[in-house]
């Protein structure tokens, strides 16, 4: 297997044909489709390395070659039926994804956390492409491992007008097969290098994360487009998901 190394961005010739795509997509009456390709080199273009040490570097390594072992191809698949589910929102009330898939196709990404600049880069991307995906009839669902309340700030900070669900028990994310514990020694690294304590956005005792991972689900409940990936700076171009979307408005 080919080990994949978290630490470093992967080349972006991938996101050419996306980026062509986003351009020709905007319209007079549309705004412009974000990319996250072009969202993630602005960021690692401004942001100070961070300083780590070989035995830091070999954590990150070492727990990347796990999960590449652990979930060598994580997510469900395109043709596949979404599981259904029903999860707290940022405000504590129950959403089903079985009552959203009945007004229409869904939009359905899994995020660490707020505390994750590279899912807080990909909400933006996709809340700025929210009204490409109402224009073809869709809705926009987040699901991520932490508290209702850490949500809720996420919701107040940045205007986000789409459910925000809490899984509490992992069975959504288990479900969706992006499901993992993070290593201790992970785990101790992000405390003792960076001051994250994951127990204090997920709650105490829950080590768990997603694999991101974002899919699209037509109105019938089967994933039409999928994107997942064990590399966390990896996301789902908005405009991959619109020509989906417009896909299936035009059958």
């Amino acid at each position: 297997m080919k080990t994949r190394n978290m630490l470093h961005s992967l080349p972006m010739l991938c996101f050419s044909i996306t980026l062509f795509t986003t351009a020709a997509t905007a319209s007079e009456d549309q705004p412009p489709v974000p990319s996250y390709a072009d969202a993630l080199a602005a960021y690692e273009a401004s942001s100070k390395p961070g300083i780590m040490s070989e035995a830091d570097r070999g954590v990150m390594q070492r727990s990347a070659d796990e999960l590449a072992e652990f979930l060598p191809d994580p997510g469900l698949k395109v043709g596949e039926r979404a599981p259904d589910f029903t999860l707290p929102n940022a405000y504590g009330k129950p959403v089903s994804l079985s009552a959203q898939l009945a007004k229409g196709p869904v939009v359905l990404s899994f995020y660490r956390g707020a505390w994750c600049p590279y899912c807080n880069l990909e909400l933006k991307a996709l809340h700025g492409a929210l009204p490409h995906f109402e224009r073809l009839g869709a809705r926009l669902i987040a699901v991520t491992p932490q508290q209702p309340d850490k949500s809720l700030e996420q919701v107040k900070k940045d205007n986000y007008p789409f459910e925000i669900l809490s899984d509490l028990d992992g069975t959504v994310m288990r479900d969706y097969r992006l499901y993992f514990t993070v290593p201790d020694e992970l785990n101790n690294l992000y405390q003792d290098r960076f001051g994250l304590d994951l127990a204090a956005y997920n709650g105490p005792g829950r080590y768990e994360l997603p694999v991101p991972g974002t899919f699209v689900i037509d109105a019938s409940g089967i994933v039409r487009a999928a994107f997942a990936d064990i590399d966390y700076k990896l996301r789902m171009e908005p405009a991959d998901i619109i020509a989906t979307l417009q896909t299936l408005a035009d059958k």
